[in-house]
C-alpha cells in the first residue's frame, strides 16, 4: 500500500481586493474547495491557465498564504495547525523549486550559501561538504560553489535552484512552473534531473504546469483547475485518452503534434475569451462562460459543481457531464 505524502482536503484560499475610485472591495476566491492526494514517489501534476489558482495551492502548502478553511496533511500533520518549532520541523520535509532562475537566487550571495542556508536554519554545522554532495548530485562541478549567480545560464541557475530545495532531505518538493523559464533542450535536461532525483531519493512533487506535454511526461496523477476549483482529476493516462470535460480537452487539443501531417489534420477549437475574474466567479459553473457547447441548464448559471466519479480513479465536474 503506498504511503500517503499530502492529503490537501476541502481547501479555500480567498484574498480582499482592495477598493478604488473605480472598484469596490471584493473576495477574490483564489482555491475554492481543493482536493488534492500525493502518494510517496510520486507525483501529482496541476494544470491551468493563469489565473485558475495553481500557484495558490503552492503558496498555501508552503505556509506562504493564510487559508480560509481545509486541511493540508503532510504524512497525518495538519500544517494549518502548526506555529513556531513544530512548523519550522515540518517545513523541513517540504521544499521548492520556482518558476524564474533568475530572480529566485539571492544575487549577492555565492552558490554555496545558497544552498547551505535551508541547513542552517535547520541548525547543522560543518556544511561545506554537503554543499559540494549537492553540487554534484545536480550535475554542477563541485569547484563551482565560490561562484555568484550571474556567472551561471538559466539552466545551471535552475540546478542551484533544485540543489537547495533537496539540501534539507524533503519528502515533498512543490515544482512551481520549474522549466517554463528555460529553453526546450534544457528543459528536457531539468525534468530529466527531477525524475532521477525522484528514483533515487524516493522524494514527491507537486508539479505546477501550464504545458501539458511537460506534465504528462513527470506526472502519475494529473489534476485540471480551473477558477480555484479542480474540474477533472485522474491518472496521466487516462486523462489524455479520455478526457470528458470540455476544458481539458481544449488544454490536451492545445498541445502541438510532432509530425506535421498529423498536426493539420487536427481540429483546433481553441478556448473563447479570458478567464473571468476569482472576484466575480459565473454563477453555477464556473466554466459557462467559455464553454463551447454547455447545456441549457449550465447556460443559464442553474447548474452545480462538484466532482464525481465516473471510473475508478477518473473524478469529473458532474455539471459537465450534460454539455457536448
Amino acid at each position: 500500500m503506498s504511503n500517503k505524502i499530502l492529503e490537501i482536503k476541502d481547501l479555500k484560499v480567498f484574498y480582499e481586493s482592495p477598493s478604488s475610485l473605480f472598484r469596490t472591495k471584493s473576495v477574490v476566491k483564489a482555491v475554492n474547495g481543493v482536493n488534492i492526494n500525493i502518494n510517496q514517489g510520486e507525483t501529482f501534476g496541476l494544470v491551468g491557465e493563469s489565473g485558475s489558482g495553481k500557484s495558490t495551492v503552492a503558496k498555501a502548502v508552503l505556509n506562504l498564504v493564510k487559508s480560509q478553511s481545509g486541511t493540508i496533511n503532510l504524512e497525518n500533520e495538519d500544517l494549518l495547525n502548526l506555529k513556531g518549532k513544530s512548523l519550522r520541523r515540518a517545513q523541513k520535509d517540504i521544499g521548492a523549486i520556482f518558476q524564474d532562475p533568475y530572480s529566485s537566487l539571492n544575487p549577492r550571495m555565492k552558490v554555496k550559501d545558497i544552498i547551505s542556508e535551508p541547513l542552517k536554519v535547520q541548525g547543522k554545522k560543518d556544511i561545506d561538504q554537503d554543499v559540494k554532495k549537492l553540487l554534484k548530485i545536480v550535475g554542477l562541478d563541485q569547484s563551482m560553489d565560490n561562484r555568484f549567480p550571474h556567472e551561471f545560464s538559466g539552466g545551471q541557475r535552475q540546478r542551484i535552484g533544485i540543489a537547495r530545495a533537496v539540501s534539507t532531505n524533503p519528502k515533498l518538493i512543490i515544482c512551481d512552473e520549474p522549466v517554463s523559464a528555460l529553453d526546450v533542450s534544457v528543459q528536457a535536461q531539468i525534468l530529466n534531473l527531477l525524475k532521477d532525483l525522484q528514483k533515487n531519493l524516493n522524494i514527491s512533487y507537486l508539479f505546477i504546469a501550464h504545458d501539458l506535454s511537460v506534465v504528462k511526461y513527470l506526472s502519475m496523477n494529473i489534476g485540471v483547475m480551473y477558477l480555484g476549483k479542480i474540474v477533472e482529476m485522474s491518472d496521466s493516462e487516462t486523462i489524455f485518452s479520455n478526457p470528458m470535460h470540455p476544458y481539458t480537452k481544449i488544454l490536451i487539443n492545445s498541445v502541438p503534434v510532432p509530425d506535421p501531417k498529423i498536426e493539420r489534420k487536427k481540429k483546433f477549437n481553441p478556448i473563447q475569451g479570458d478567464i473571468p475574474s476569482a472576484a466575480n466567479p459565473p454563477s453555477g459553473c464556473v466554466f459557462r462562460t467559455r464553454c463551447p457547447s454547455p447545456s441549457k441548464e449550465c447556460k443559464e448559471g442553474k447548474s452545480e459543481m462538484g466532482l464525481i466519479e465516473v471510473q475508478p480513479g477518473h473524478w469529473v465536474d458532474k455539471c459537465c457531464l450534460n454539455c457536448k
